[in-house]
């Protein structure tokens, strides 16, 4: 496959660190904007962005970018675009996308020219009439911005944020991508000890585990262009196997999670032990009040409820209270608590040493750093 330009779509706020990840990945021209990162690559680059990355939704190829007024703008060109490139006779070329602040504001209608604009050219290219799609899944989606038109193949399948590990999780979990996200902001790579004592099903102390230790999260599981041609089946095995040598199984890593509810505790155990992180992490039934780690120093990464699903607002502005006099400023340690809250200072008890605007989901947060 020649090089290609792919796109990484993320998490609003995480940008930066997915363009330095793919950087470190030895991906070209790496181009942060909101809420995704271009970069281009070859085959090489596709499947080591899938298996390796922390950070991304999903990776997918950028077929072509344009300007469409009109539907019979973006018939035509979707109709110009090399799409015999990727998909073969008997392949499956579904449509989804979205649009929004554009002319073009029916996604179905949308969808519908694009797919027969593929349909059309493929036609011409392979003299048939219609197609069986019944081979390799090619999703082709698109993005219609402000009458800006992105044409993507999806190359990930089920989105990587869905590592494998969390097939139960408690409610209200936090994303995986966001939990590493806010790994990395804790420089949990440099970290011998993790606490969370809000730990839920375990994400947070997981993704810190798999960053210590330098796991790929996408190293257990298959991806949709697992099965293209363009991508030979040597290729993915070179790239785990390169995975693989990165790993730091040696490093002196542990983690401890607490919570209130003995099923959280479970999933946390649980959760780790099919992350292949079982070993380094441990989870025990302990209030709050009760945090005393005994280690010299380490970080905390904590999730709290936020009071719109699991407590109600008041029950969730107290346990923030409880934080703040939990979370002992001391030599050696910091505190990242991520929160909606916008007085999570003054209910903390301290103005934060830094903040950073993060989005779980659609809800904007803060992620609120404590390290003197």
């Amino acid at each position: 496959m020649e090089t290609l330009q792919l796109c990484a779509p993320c998490l609003f706020g995480i940008e930066g660190i997915l363009g330095d990840e793919l950087r470190r990945m030895d991906a070209g021209q790496v181009i942060p904007q909101n809420g995704r990162v271009f970069f281009t690559g070859g085959a090489d680059i596709v499947a080591r962005a899938n298996i390796c990355s922390r950070y991304s939704e999903r990776i997918q190829i950028v077929v072509g970018r344009f300007t469409a007024l009109s539907f019979e703008d973006l018939f035509q060109n979707v109709h110009r675009l090399p799409w015999e490139r990727y998909i073969g006779k008997t392949d499956r070329f579904p449509v989804k996308g979205w649009s929004l602040e554009s002319k073009l504001h029916s996604v179905p209608d949308c969808q519908s020219i694009i797919k027969k604009a593929v349909a059309e050219r493929l036609k011409k290219s392979y003299k048939l009439s219609w197609f069986e799609e019944t081979g390799s899944l090619y999703q082709i989606q698109f993005t219609i911005l402000k009458d800006e038109v992105a044409i993507l193949i999806d190359t990930s399948g089920v989105g990587l944020h869905k590592r494998g590990y969390r097939a139960n999780a408690g409610g209200a979990p936090i994303k995986e991508t966001l939990a590493a996200a806010m790994a990395d902001l804790a420089r949990v790579r440099k970290a011998k000890h993790v606490y969370d004592p809000c730990c839920g099903s375990g994400t947070l102390l997981i993704e810190s585990a798999l960053s210590a230790l330098r796991i790929a999260p996408g190293i257990r599981r298959k991806f949709t262009s697992s099965s293209w041609k363009q991508i030979p089946a040597e290729v993915w095995r070179q790239e785990r196997e390169r995975a693989r040598e990165l790993e730091l199984q040696d490093a002196d890593f542990n983690a401890w999670g607490g919570d209130i509810d003995p099923e959280a505790v479970f999933l946390t155990t649980d959760n780790a032990r099919k992350a292949g992180v079982g070993d380094r992490i441990t989870a025990a039934l302990v209030n709050l009040s009760e945090f005393k780690p005994n280690s010299d120093g380490g970080v905390v990464l904590c999730n709290p409820p936020y009071g719109e699903r699991l407590m109600d607002v008041r029950a969730a502005e107290g346990l923030i209270r409880e934080m703040g006099k939990v979370f002992i400023p001391k030599p050696y340690w910091s505190y990242y608590i991520i929160s909606p809250h916008d007085n999570f200072e003054e209910l903390f008890g301290r103005r934060a040493d830094k903040r950073r605007k993060l989005y779980n989901g659609m809800l904007k947060c803060q992620l609120y750093m404590y390290y003197r």
